[in-house]
């Protein structure tokens, strides 16, 4: 007897965890009922996929989404609006907006918040402070949040924690694995003295050079051994950082930013000025390459955008006082798409990179694969539409990206949230309905 169903998908290529398959899937009440959905089955929606690839949900799991904040910069609304038509089901945002989600306040508005504003599903960071670890481990369990966030290195307002006291006594403050921003402040300062208001953009990468990165790893990664709390290393950037974490896997793991497996240093100061200024910066091709060889042994975890909009304004002031950050959100997929494209790697490696990884990570419960009874959630992707990336396409209120112009090979056709169509063809087709992913 035919089954029926809320939605099947045919007709494609499935991206499943053991290979890839002919898509014959059916969707039941948000969540994957089958993988096998017959001729006779029957459905409320088709969708034919013909010449299309099923991707599992993708997650960008490092988005600053500024909210609280400035929203005329970027808000949880136009930050996830961006996300699906980038072709992402989730995005877990960071905890610097305005005021910082540090206390359980904070986090209560930013959870009720969300249901009525996100575009995808969502997961919540908690920023670590020198005051807060006593109420870290209770938080860390709370609805929707993904992981503490520790900056160990420069950022805004009082997240910042950068001596070992301080780190360790967060990470003796519950049991999550926790996310770090690891440069080392110590040297950051030390070396600011050395340069000057004015200075060529690309100074960005001497004065925040490969050492502070590597550093502030390696003093991370000593503390979490002394501590047994295990650590995610976000935005790894140097060849040195790539080769010690590959001998620390019982206890790390890492990520790498589609910025520092895209852009290399100094061509993109020199092209860019300001819209290449992020932290920690983009580096020469030795990293770049290191980063690759990272990607191609295993080593890296996860791919994130580290989507962090500042107005333009902000980004053409003179170095050192241009805003640190790029905007990415939109953007990280179809450029994915086009490395994958290009034969840097496959795109089962771009599924377990982007949707597996991160569920791995920080524990999303029903997310991460194409498996029966895990969310429908679905990145529909076409492999050979070629298109040029440009400012008008960009819906963060910032209005722009480093990547306009770049021609890339590969597109995000449809995002399926828990079974929901919510972007067509560049088409949002569905209000905001994103939840609060459900972690371990």
């Amino acid at each position: 007897m035919p089954n029926h169903y809320d939605l099947i998908i045919r007709g494609g290529t499935a991206i499943l965890p053991w290979g890839e398959a002919a898509a014959a899937i059916g969707v039941r009440a948000g969540r994957i009922a089958t993988l096998r959905a017959t001729a006779a089955d029957t459905a409320d929606t088709t969708i034919d996929a013909t010449h299309l690839h099923i991707l599992p949900g993708l997650i960008d799991p490092h988005v600053h989404l500024r909210d609280p904040g400035d929203a005329t910069i970027e808000s949880i609304p136009t930050g996830t609006k961006a996300a699906i038509l980038g072709g992402l089901t989730a995005v877990f945002d960071m905890p610097n907006t305005n005021p910082a989600i540090t206390d359980p306040a904070a986090l209560a508005r930013k959870q009720a918040y969300i249901p009525q504003h996100s575009y995808c599903d969502f997961g919540i960071y908690i920023g670590a402070t020198k005051t807060n670890a006593a109420a870290l481990a209770t938080m860390e369990t709370a609805d929707g949040v993904c992981a503490i966030k520790l900056f160990a290195g420069s950022t805004t307002g009082d997240l910042l924690v950068e001596d070992d006291e301080g780190i360790e006594r967060v990470m003796r403050a519950g049991r999550r694995r926790i996310a770090f921003h690891s440069e080392d402040e110590y040297r950051l300062q030390a070396r600011r003295k050395l340069f000057s208001t004015g200075m060529p953009y690309a100074s960005h990468m001497a004065w925040r050079d490969a050492e502070c990165a590597a550093l502030g790893t390696r003093r991370i990664i000593a503390l979490a051994h002394k501590t047994g709390r295990p650590a995610h290393i976000v935005h790894v950037s140097t060849a040195e950082e790539f080769a010690f974490l590959a001998n620390h896997k019982n206890i790390a793991t890492c990520e790498v930013l589609l910025n520092h497996l895209t852009q290399i240093a100094p061509e993109c100061y020199e092209r860019l000025g300001g819209y290449a200024v992020m932290n920690p910066p983009i580096r020469d091709r030795v990293h770049f390459e290191a980063a690759w060889a990272a990607i191609t042994d295993g080593t890296v975890d996860n791919i994130g955008s580290d989507h962090a909009p500042h107005s333009r304004a902000a980004k053409e002031k003179p170095w050192p006082d241009t805003a640190a950050g790029l905007t990415g959100v939109q953007t990280l997929v179809p450029i994915m798409l086009n490395h994958v494209h290009e034969g840097r790697l496959s795109l089962a490696r771009l599924a377990d990179l982007m949707s597996a990884g991160p569920a791995r990570i920080f524990g999303a419960i029903n997310k991460g694969r194409l498996a029966t009874g895990y969310d429908a959630d679905f990145t529909l992707v076409d492999l050979k539409h070629s298109r040029t990336i440009e400012n008008d396409w960009i819906v963060t209120p910032a209005g722009w990206t480093p990547f306009a112009g770049m021609h890339v090979t590969g597109w995000p056709k449809a995002t399926i949230i828990r079974g929901k169509i919510v972007m067509s063809d560049d088409t949002v087709t569905a209000p905001p309905s994103g939840q609060t992913i459900e972690f371990r």
